[in-house]
């Protein structure tokens, strides 16, 4: 995975600043998340040559933020029980700073609901998004707008999914 940042060099000449991979991922064992970018809603100072996805991996942007990430979902192996499905989800969920945002999971272990507006792109796999009320199969290249509803991801194939997102903290009405 590569990366390639962009700024100005001290003529305020347009420049390459980074070009590499993400500098921080986590939760590979359940399929993992790959941090891209990330703003803090301050001012942007696009001479700086800091890695703004170089800091600990938080679900959810701060206030006024942005979250820009890969994630990838496994398929989950058949007949794991409901408790140990909870068990990992929760794991996940702490290892993230996001164990408050699994409000009701009752529908599925991983539904969780962030005060942010998130645009989705489904790049490769067979994905199912759950709703408290509906759910809906995504195949790559779907788009989802996620308003801050109780939400989760399943992958209903046999490899990998790779999904892209931009998560923008806002006041969720």
């Amino acid at each position: 995975m590569r990366r390639i940042i962009t700024g100005h060099n001290e003529n305020g000449k347009s420049i390459i600043t980074m070009d590499g991979p993400p500098a921080r991922s986590i939760g590979e064992d359940v399929g993992g998340l790959f941090e891209l970018w990330n703003t803090d809603g301050n001012e942007v100072i696009s001479s700086d040559v800091i890695d703004r996805a170089d800091d600990e991996i938080i679900l959810s942007p701060p206030c006024g933020g942005t979250k820009f990430r890969y994630f990838q979902i496994n398929p989950l192996p058949e007949g794991v029980p409901e408790d140990i499905l909870q068990e990992i989800a929760a794991d996940a969920f702490e290892k993230v700073g996001a164990a408050h945002h699994r409000v009701d999971t009752t529908k599925h272990p991983a539904m969780h609901k962030t005060e942010t507006v998130d645009y989705i792109i489904l790049l490769k796999g067979d994905v199912t998004l759950i709703l408290d009320e509906e759910e809906v199969d995504l195949k790559p290249f779907d788009v989802v707008v996620q308003r801050g509803t109780n939400h989760a991801w399943v992958n209903n194939g046999n490899e990998p999914a790779l999904l892209i997102a931009v998560l923008i903290d806002s006041d969720i009405k």
